[in-house]
């Protein structure tokens, strides 16, 4: 979606869908995940530069999701059951369980 429309622009007839503002956007967005680590979203340039090596610092957090997704699994696989093809569906239980 052009980014003129995103904030409102209604397209004309005739009009085209990406001005020259929302191209240059797209361009620069483009550049932007080119230069984005695909794991950690840091960008390659900072995050390859060997000055940088000792520069970060990583604290661990916990996904309680995540967590529980895991748990799920590895009961399955100890009880010998197949998780081919499974996916978990997760679901943030409500106050009170309701």
């Amino acid at each position: 979606m052009p980014r003129s429309v995103f904030l409102g622009r209604v397209v004309a007839e005739g009009e085209p869908l990406f001005l020259e503002e929302d191209r240059a956007w797209a361009f620069a967005l483009a550049e932007v995940e080119a230069d984005t680590c695909p794991e950690c979203r840091q960008p390659w340039s900072e995050a390859t530069d060997p000055a940088n090596e000792f520069k970060y610092r990583a604290e661990p957090i916990r996904c309680h999701a995540c967590a529980t997704t895991a748990k799920t699994v590895k009961a399955k696989t100890d009880k010998g059951e197949s998780i081919d093809g499974l996916h978990m569906h997760l679901q943030l239980e409500a106050p009170n369980g309701r």
